[in-house]
């Protein structure tokens, strides 16, 4: 009689093997196996990290084996089960690989296909087809989209991270439990003493070194040293945690009334401002998006303030971005000065410090939350609505919306809610920060996400102009392998603009991207259909570059650059100055954050900074998915391309104070999980 030897890997992380019963059927062309029981005599079967073997012996040849069906059944309570792949050896001695990847929870039944990617026009068979409908009426039932602030990109179903499907839940909940994370760094840090110490503020800028010098790293010491002056704050523009902000000032604003006289001594090539305007010497950031947004007033007894700057940068000969004008509101007049260098210099650190305030607002809500966070969610939400496990565009994006989904839902529960931590220490807390993702989602294209589009649209593409605009450079490198590598995969699958066109999956997906998760805002400009491959290869190249690099690049520097309180102050408790010479040290330290908010500041920036436990990082795929060589092949020269780029990094940081290594792939997560 027949025998088929079925292999059984059960998952290696916390609580991944099971006491439950474990039943597989063998479906083939030309029949079934019996239901059977997979358990060993005297023998503990589904341990943690275990591969396990079983004969199934059945009356006649089943013909090519189509699907492998699990079902568990309770032993004594349920308990769940991480089954990571089946191996299937049939009588002829074939080899057939089922990969899972999977919690098989509950009594519930899971059905795998063997790890061939196939698009939809590849099945011919009616079991096939019948399968992969099944399994997205499945998904869509669990993966359903739900508004949770208006104007907001749509998110997941789900109140807390309890109610996730299990297979996008963390392994470890305490792992990302955000009270338990920041009480840690906290105790770490050593600056539990001041924890509860609010409306108290600092006696001067030494003060913020009882809770800084805990723990110490080169670039937040060198920022705690070198933070007043002009070429550090230029420097952030640059190479900061939100280097997104600056721009080729093409026009001196209407609003921004600076003249040749006020910043002549600032000016260093025997040229007027317009002159240096025309040579393409002045950038702007302009913090617009500030403007009228509610300050937190969730605490009775802290008046909290927020501003709207717009900021005049200066390329000076050196080729250093230096600030050399400064308006703290988006109304020029009498009560709106506009801060010089060559003003006291009390008037002209605070005028930088409202900077660096608003600045630190649009990174959190903005440039992190928003672009990175929230429409990673999108994307995975969309995959898993749209497109199923033998998919190979499924396959290639689930590593890089791994534990996305969990991570914004907990963020929901405990951080960014009414009264969440979020509120605590931010002056965009108590809805301010809603506001913003509000506003921000009016200007927000899909094409803003091309990184290199991105960067010229900015003016800042040229290297000549700006040779040390790093997280330019190394971003394009790193844009450029995972566009190699996703081509290379799309051009196994897609061998012409017309298979992209008949697949009806991806089109689902790019449209329920757009229709529901973007909710067709006309001015998103996310495409509803891709048409040809180069389309295709650019849209993945987003998803994955989004999820890994840009994510990395203004996420893992929080620490850094906002550990020294003044550099990043998260909230001001004076409202910005209407007249000069007002200012003096005392009334600077009583703008910035009490001592209260100082520590739960730090706490929050340390713990956001720290890599997952066992990260993985970009073209690490320990999962997997694909079994085809061709894949395997592109997978390889993909880790050796990301491999040459960090080298070519450490490289150039070799002996540099301030390096920049936020996008060095060896440093970029596969998704954003933190």
């Amino acid at each position: 009689m027949p025998c088929y030897t079925v292999t059984v890997a059960t998952g290696s992380q916390w609580f991944a093997g099971t006491d439950d019963y474990i039943y597989l059927t063998l479906v083939g062309t030309e029949g079934c196996s019996e239901r059977t029981l997979l358990d060993k005599p005297l023998y503990n079967d589904f341990e943690r990290g275990a591969v396990d073997s079983y004969d199934i012996t059945v009356g006649e040849n089943l013909g090519d084996i189509e699907l492998v069906k699990i079902e568990k059944k309770k032993y004594w309570m349920h308990d769940d089960w991480y089954c990571k792949y089946i191996t299937v050896k049939t009588p002829s001695g074939d080899y057939i690989e089922f990969p899972c990847f999977r919690w098989v929870v509950d009594d519930k039944e899971v059905i795998l296909r063997d790890g061939r990617a196939r698009l939809p026009q590849d099945d011919k068979t009616r079991v096939a087809k019948q399968h992969r409908r099944k399994e997205l009426e499945t998904r869509q039932k669990a993966y359903r989209w739900k508004e949770w602030h208006p104007g907001f990109p749509m998110s997941i179903d789900a109140k807390t991270h309890k109610e996730l499907p299990r297979d996008i839940q963390f392994d470890s909940e305490k792992g990302v439990d955000f009270i338990l994370n920041y009480s840690k760094a906290i105790e770490n840090l050593c600056v539990n003493q001041f924890m509860h110490m609010f409306q108290s503020s600092w006696g001067d800028f030494s003060d913020f070194e009882r809770i800084f010098v805990r723990i110490k790293n080169t670039i937040s010491e060198y920022v705690m040293q070198h933070w007043k002056e002009d070429f550090m704050f230029g420097y952030q523009f640059l190479n900061g945690c939100n280097p997104v902000m600056i721009k080729k000032c093409t026009q001196i604003p209407e609003k921004f009334p600076v003249t040749h006289e006020m910043v002549a001594d600032c000016l260093e090539r025997e040229l007027t401002l317009e002159g240096e305007l025309k040579a393409g010497n002045l950038y702007l950031a302009d913090y617009e998006i500030m403007d009228d947004i509610t300050p937190n007033c969730t605490d009775p007894c802290t008046q909290q303030y927020l501003a709207a700057p717009i900021c005049l940068l200066y390329k000076n000969s050196q080729n250093k971005i230096l600030p050399i004008a400064i308006q703290l509101s988006q109304t020029p007049g009498e009560n709106s000065p506009i801060f010089l260098p060559s003003d006291d210099q009390y008037d002209w650190l605070l005028a930088k410090i409202w900077v660096r305030s608003a600045d630190f607002h649009v990174h959190q809500t903005v440039t992190h939350l928003l672009r990175t966070h929230l429409i990673s969610e999108v994307f995975g939400i969309a995959m898993f609505r749209q497109l199923p496990a033998v998919h190979p565009v499924y396959k290639l994006l689930l590593p890089h919306i791994r534990f996305t989904i969990a991570i914004n839902t907990k963020a929901r529960e405990q951080l960014i809610c009414e009264n969440g931590l979020f509120d605590k220490a931010n002056g965009t807390g108590g809805g301010g920060h809603v506001q913003l993702v509000q506003r921000a989602m009016k200007t927000f294209t899909y094409k803003s996400l091309c990184f290199p589009y991105n960067i010229k649209a900015r003016g800042m593409e040229s290297k000549e102009e700006l040779p040390y605009y790093f997280y330019r450079d190394d971003g394009l490198k790193v844009w450029e392998v995972v566009k190699s590598f996703v081509t290379d995969v799309v051009n196994i699958y897609y061998t012409s603009d017309e298979i992209l066109q008949g697949d009806e999956e991806i089109q689902a997906f790019v449209k329920d991207v757009c229709s529901f998760g973007m909710q067709d805002f006309d001015y998103c400009e996310f495409p509803k259909t891709l048409q040809t491959r180069e389309q295709l290869v650019e849209y993945l190249t987003v998803v994955i570059f989004t999820a890994s690099a840009q994510h990395a690049s203004i996420n893992f520097g929080q620490y850094d650059w906002c550990s020294w309180i003044p550099n990043a102050p998260p909230t001001m408790r004076k409202p910005p100055p209407t007249k000069k010479g007002e200012v003096d040290m005392k009334f600077i330290v009583e703008s910035l954050p009490d001592r209260g908010r100082s520590c739960w500041h730090l706490g929050a920036v340390w713990a956001l900074s720290q890599f997952q436990e066992n990260e993985l990082f970009l073209g690490m795929y320990p999962d997997e998915h694909f079994i085809e060589k061709p894949v395997k092949k592109a997978a390889e020269a993909f880790r050796e391309k990301l491999s040459e780029v960090s080298k070519v990094i450490k490289n150039r940081n070799e002996g540099k104070k301030l390096p920049y290594y936020y996008l060095s792939p060896d440093r970029i997560p596969n998704s954003v999980a933190v």
